[in-house]
């Protein structure tokens, strides 16, 4: 997977030098299959081989680009010859045939139309069509499809992977779904508690996901539960089949989860450790009456839903930004010019300020809506006033029924308006004073009521003129569970873990952490993108990130500066610095400090 839409001014040509920051492993019988699961676990905004994503371009067929398979896709569906696309694309004739069996199967469903026969439906899904994919080709919806499917009963075979190359006849817990078979390996005894873990690495998601579901695993199997894992991320330690009972290498989406819901009959699905996917289909799941153990799917979509969430602030009188929901853009312009300049643009449901912006003039607020409704059609964009020169904090936390049990307070070196997983972020909080703490304590714990949350969430608030704001509320684990874990020496998530399967647990208070101090600082990968503009916003860059400890934050970020790669300097520092009322000022105080310490 690459992310290089993050960046602007960055080429999308791929190389000799690597930009991808995530990889997915797909499983079929045969290779349109796996190739179609594959596509869709990169980008679950993808519904396949899609030959309407992009346009043909023949440049782009010559020279690979991070998207270059759609291109391919659409250069097939307007019957370009395979002889053709093997002069431009060098690709092996072999992919491009079976490539071509799939655009002619899509092909063909759309001259069909509505009435499937079951022979039609099960080549479909046998050649890796999704419900969705299957739905768009003859303008159907994929609930439709699957009800119809489950009708004429074409329904996936769970399969084993022989992990010993046949020398011997396996039984393994790693699993996957397919339809090119006639029966399945293995029994479905029930009671197994189901994990869907984060997929793919992106920008924004990636191994801190991991670390929360792994050890939700942990802990499930310490209380003598059977686990079930879903995940198709082969970087992953919860795709090790030792660490569950039952591992099905399979896509996170709707459709997949629900035909193995249907089939292990489990406990309950925990969809809050695997970060923002799993927390997108939630609602899906609740529809079909899927049990969902911890906050209820309702409630996750309040706190997700933009507009739901702070309508709900307001009526519970938590301060927060203002805004408007708005459909429209001159209504849009009449908003941010009452509120004055700049102004934060976003839609719902986003991992890692995906398509978040901060507009300064309406010319810009025009480019950003435009942008935007490509994101959400049916969800409308929310607009808020976008504060600046203030400090921003990050509440992680474990409640049960609406009641908190732990909580941690990171604060942000940087202000606010930089993306929570690009900021540094020091804890226990260094700089807040007891009164502000006992407010955000008062929010979160209102939060928590609120949304009635049972298991992990995360807030982030922030400060001006001694005014506490609310940005967003996120119901699952975040970014930084496992730092804030670490540092305060309490595990949060085996404690959200225990709260979520229904177990009593006593609260305990690790606010003030155990005398050491942690700072978290990203890691960036701008050598590798040229071109990419380093300065940082509501958009996530970093691809990594280092956490130290030391006995005071000065201590813990040198070191952790120290660790991304940072050359302390020698003799001289060439300081470019703003305004000179707000920030030379600010900075002369260090200034003098450089001098005494003899740097020129």
């Amino acid at each position: 997977r690459w992310d290089l839409a993050k960046f602007t001014r960055v080429s999308k040509n791929i190389g000799s030098s690597m930009k991808s920051v995530g990889e997915v492993m797909a499983i079929g019988r045969n290779f349109e299959e796996a190739f179609q699961k594959a596509l869709r676990m990169v980008d679950e905004t993808v519904d396949g081989f899609d030959p309407y994503v992009k346009q043909v371009n023949e440049s782009e067929l010559i020279q690979p680009t991070d998207k270059r398979t759609f291109v391919l896709a659409a250069a097939l569906k307007e019957n370009y010859s395979i002889e053709k696309l093997y002069d431009l694309t060098k690709i092996d004739h072999w992919f491009l045939h079976k490539m071509k069996n799939i655009i002619d199967y899509l092909t063909l469903l759309e001259k069909h139309g509505n009435n499937l026969t079951y022979e039609l439906l099960l080549k479909a899904k046998q050649l890796g069509f999704s419900d969705k994919q299957i739905a768009v080709a003859i303008k159907s919806t994929d609930l439709a499809v699957r009800r119809h499917r489950e009708q004429v009963d074409v329904t996936p075979f769970v399969k084993q992977i022989d992990t010993v190359a046949g020398e011997w006849p396996a039984t393994t817990n790693y699993l996957y779904i397919t339809y090119n078979a006639t029966s399945h390996d293995i029994e479905f005894p029930g009671d197994f508690t189901m994990v869907v873990g984060s997929g793919v690495y992106r920008i924004g998601s990636s191994v801190e996901f991991d670390w929360c579901a792994v050890g939700c695993l942990r802990e499930l199997r310490k209380l003598g539960k059977s686990t079930i894992m879903i995940n198709y991320n082969p970087e992953t330690v919860s795709t090790d089949y030792d660490m569950c009972d039952r591992l099905y290498f399979e896509e996170i989406s709707f459709e997949v989860i629900m035909d193995i819901y249907q089939l292990e009959n489990p406990e309950g699905i925990i969809l809050s450790m695997g970060g923002q996917l799993p927390n997108n289909i939630a609602m899906d799941l609740h529809r079909q009456q899927a049990r969902v153990l911890g906050t209820s799917p309702e409630f996750i979509d309040c706190a997700e839903n933009r507009f739901k969430f702070s309508r709900m602030l307001d009526r519970k009188g938590i301060l927060q930004p203002r805004w408007k929901e708005l459909t429209n853009l001159q209504l849009a312009i009449e908003f941010c010019e009452e509120v004055g300049y700049p102004c934060l643009v976003r839609p719902s449901y986003v991992l890692s300020g995906a398509a978040m912006n901060v507009a300064y003039s309406n010319q810009d607020l025009e480019t950003y809506l435009n942008a935007a409704s490509e994101v959400s059609k049916e969800h409308p964009v929310v607009i808020s006033k976008f504060l600046t020169e203030a400090k921003e904090i990050d509440v992680d936390a474990v409640a049960a029924d609406g009641e908190i049990l732990c909580m941690a307070v990171c604060e942000h070196v940087e202000n606010a308006g930089v993306h929570s997983g690009d900021a540094t972020l020091v804890t226990p909080p260094q700089d807040i004073n007891a009164e502000t703490l006992v407010k955000i304590k008062e929010i979160a714990r209102d939060l928590a009521a609120l949304l009635d949350v049972t298991g992990p969430f995360n807030m982030q608030l922030i400060a001006k003129n001694n005014e506490l704001k609310v940005i967003e509320c996120n119901v699952r684990v975040s970014r930084s569970f496992p730092f804030v874990s670490k540092t305060l020496n309490h595990d949060f998530v085996a404690m959200a873990t225990r709260v979520i399967i229904g177990l009593p647990v006593e609260p305990v208070d690790v606010l003030h952490g155990c005398g050491k101090v942690g700072v978290k600082v990203p890691q960036f990968s701008f050598s590798r993108l040229a071109g990419a503009d380093v300065q940082l916003g509501v958009e996530m860059a970093s691809t990594g990130e280092v956490a130290c400890f030391g006995d005071n934050r000065y201590e813990a970020y040198l070191k952790a500066m120290m660790s991304t790669g940072f050359q302390v300097p020698k003799k001289a520092i060439l300081l470019s610095i703003g305004s000179f009322k707000v920030h030379k000022v600010e900075l002369l105080p260090s200034i003098r400090d450089l001098a005494k310490m003899g740097y020129k």
